[in-house]
C-alpha cells in the first residue's frame, strides 16, 4: 500500500529522519523496524521506518539521498510499504470485475452502537449490512482501521487507489467517492463522501462538511 503526505526531513542524532503522520501500527499492520521506500523530489529511495512509541514512527534515510534536498521545508512524500494489508478476499466470490454492486448511488447506514464507523462506512459501499461486514472483518467496535477496510473492499470487489492521501486538516478536494478519516480521540472516525453528500453513520446525510476535521481519505473508483 502507498501512503502520500506531506511532512519535512529533519537531521537529527540517529540520521536524516521523516515524521509519519498515522499511526503504523494500526493502518500498517507491522511492528519493529519496517522496510519500505518512498518517491521524494521523483527519486525512489529505500528506507527504514523505524518505531518511536505506541505506533508513532519516523522514517530513516541516508545522508546521499538528502544531499539535494532543502531541509526544514515541507516535502510530498509517497511511501510504500510491502504487506501492509491484512488478506481476506480469498475464497471470495466476488472481484474487480465483478464488484457486488455498481455504487452510482449511497444509502447512510446508522451504527448501532459507538465504534462501528469503519464497518458502516464498508456497509454503506458495499451495500449490506454491518453485522456481515463485521462477519467479513472480522473486527468488533473500535477495531476497524483503514487496512481492515481496505482488505474487505477487496473482498467485496470494490474498487479504491492504492493510495491514502493524508491532508491533515488541509484543504483538499475530494473524488466523486472515498472514506473519509477524521481524528477524533485515540481513533479515527470513518464516513464515506459520494457525489457531493457526506455519508456519516452518527449523524446521518451531511450536506457540508469541515474539511479542516480532514485527517486523509481513500479514492473508491466508481
Amino acid at each position: 500500500m502507498r501512503y502520500f503526505f506531506e511532512s519535512m526531513i529533519e537531521k537529527k542524532e540517529k540520521g536524516y529522519m521523516i515524521q509519519i503522520p498515522f499511526n503504523v501500527w494500526e493502518v500498517c499492520k507491522q511492528r519493529d523496524v519496517i522496510q519500505g521506500d518512498l518517491v521524494l523530489d521523483n527519486r525512489v529511495i529505500e528506507c527504514e521506518l523505524l518505531p518511536k512509541e505506541k505506533g508513532n514512527y519516523e522514517i530513516h534515510i541516508d545522508e546521499a539521498d538528502v544531499a539535494n534536498v532543502e531541509l526544514g521545508v515541507t516535502h510530498k512524500i509517497l511511501l510504500h510499504v510491502t504487506g501492509s494489508l491484512i488478506r481476506m478476499d480469498q475464497n471470495s466470490p466476488y472481484s474487480f470485475d465483478e464488484p457486488i454492486r455498481k455504487i452510482d448511488s449511497m444509502n447512510v447506514i446508522i451504527q448501532p452502537e459507538d465504534g462501528l464507523c469503519g464497518q458502516a462506512c464498508v456497509a454503506m459501499l458495499a451495500g449490506v449490512t454491518i453485522a456481515e461486514v463485521i462477519s467479513v472483518m472480522d473486527c468488533r467496535e473500535w477495531q476497524a482501521t483503514m487496512g481492515r477496510m481496505i482488505s474487505a473492499l477487496n473482498y467485496y470487489g470494490i474498487d479504491h487507489t492504492d493510495i491514502i492521501n493524508y491532508t491533515e486538516g488541509r484543504d483538499a478536494v475530494l473524488p466523486k467517492c472515498c472514506i473519509m478519516m477524521e481524528k477524533m480521540g485515540r481513533f479515527c472516525h470513518y464516513l464515506v463522501h459520494f457525489d457531493g453528500k457526506y455519508y456519516d453513520s452518527n449523524l446521518g446525510v451531511l450536506e457540508e462538511y469541515d474539511m479542516s476535521k480532514l485527517l486523509g481519505y481513500l479514492e473508491i473508483k466508481c
